[in-house]
């Protein structure tokens, strides 16, 4: 049951839940049976902060309250500024560290939305490391009114690998973020000068279709197999300004045969579905840093479109380079999908199949 009466503040802390005594002291009442503690139903009430408007902790006609009893398997009673949780102690237990963390990310000036408060309940579950609110509120870029941010732990983890690596390899599912993270990761690179252009660069490799002769000049004929990243560059770059940077150099949209022969000097560069390279590929492209430059290669192994007997060079790069310095490699799942939750459902389901199914020959 989800019961909420009112959205005003209150004049108590949130008390942290690494304090075990003060989390059951004056703020929090439990009471339980004599059965043993993973059946154990108790009760724990939390008093949200003053500075916390409880609309938005509530969410929306209660959106997130509807969530935490959901993610935790508890009875949540909202009365005035007092959240009471009624549940196992494992629950109840999770309960205030999830309302802790809410309260962190609220307190940076951050708004929540479902979704986050969905992987902050999943993040404390699966006890990462990180918290949750450092994962949430650690800000990449802002442009037209919005910021991008990693949303899950192992979004955080390459985008933290971007900034201490000179080549870093993000390898995961479509939805993941790889690009679109190595993008902003590029845009802020170079607003903060710390490189004078980015090159965005992926091969041209039709995805399982046979597009034929495609009319025009040469840019034309290549941009279909761009477009991702020009669409990735719209959400970040003032779309105005765009023209104007890829006719100075300052951003170079090109296909990767285009790399061959040479030096990429004070660039950030960013090799797209690197599945779809071959092994000569790969090696060109890691041979063409320069000094002062970046590297970041993304792709989805579980998707090769080369024709066959073609070996992927991402499927092999890293039993070549895994213990080489200053590169890393880092992999994304199912879980890291921050598109419609059913992408990452499909991304599961498919991966179910396929581990039950021989490899094709031709995805070597």
């Amino acid at each position: 049951m989800v019961t909420s009466t009112s959205s005003i503040f209150c004049e108590e802390l949130l008390n942290r839940s690494d304090n075990v005594a003060a989390a059951r002291g004056a703020d929090t009442e439990a009471s339980g049976d004599s059965r043993s503690d993973a059946a154990l139903v108790g009760s724990r009430r939390i008093t949200v902060p003053a500075s916390i408007d409880m609309v938005n902790i509530l969410g929306s006609r209660d959106e997130f309250l509807r969530i935490l009893e959901r993610e935790l398997e508890a009875d949540v009673h909202v009365r005035g500024n007092e959240i009471t949780l009624t549940g196992s102690s494992a629950a109840l237990s999770l309960g205030v560290d999830v309302i802790n963390e809410m309260v962190t990310v609220l307190r940076t000036g951050q708004g929540l939305t479902g979704d986050a408060v969905e992987r902050i309940c999943t993040m404390l579950s699966a006890r990462e490391e990180a918290r949750p609110a450092e994962v949430l509120t650690q800000n990449i870029l802002s442009s037209r009114g919005r910021t991008i941010r990693p949303k899950t732990l192992n979004q955080k983890r390459y985008v933290d690998a971007i900034d201490k690596h000179t080549v870093v390899f993000g390898i995961g599912p479509a939805g993941t973020g790889k690009t679109y993270l190595a993008m902003a990761k590029a845009v802020q690179a170079l607003q903060a000068k710390q490189v004078n252009r980015i090159i965005l660069t992926r091969p041209a490799v039709e995805a399982g279709e046979h597009l034929g002769f495609l009319p025009g000049t040469l840019n034309d004929k290549i941009d279909p197999y761009l477009r991702p990243l020009y669409d990735a560059l719209h959400d970040m770059v003032d779309p105005d300004s765009i023209p104007r940077l890829l006719t100075a150099g300052t951003i170079e949209v090109a296909p990767l045969a285009y790399m061959r022969g040479r030096t990429l000097n004070d660039a950030f560069i960013i090799l797209d579905e690197a599945q779809n390279t071959s092994m000569e590929q790969m090696k060109m492209f890691l041979t063409r840093l320069g000094f002062g430059a970046k590297m970041v290669v993304t792709g989805d192994i579980t998707q090769v479109d080369l024709p066959g007997g073609t070996r992927s060079g991402l499927r092999v790069v890293q039993g070549i380079l895994d213990n080489v310095e200053d590169i890393a490699f880092c992999n994304l799942t199912n879980h890291d999908v921050v598109r419609h939750k059913l992408v990452g459902r499909i991304v599961a389901a498919y991966d179910r199949f396929e581990a039950t199914e021989p490899a094709p020959r031709h995805r070597s």
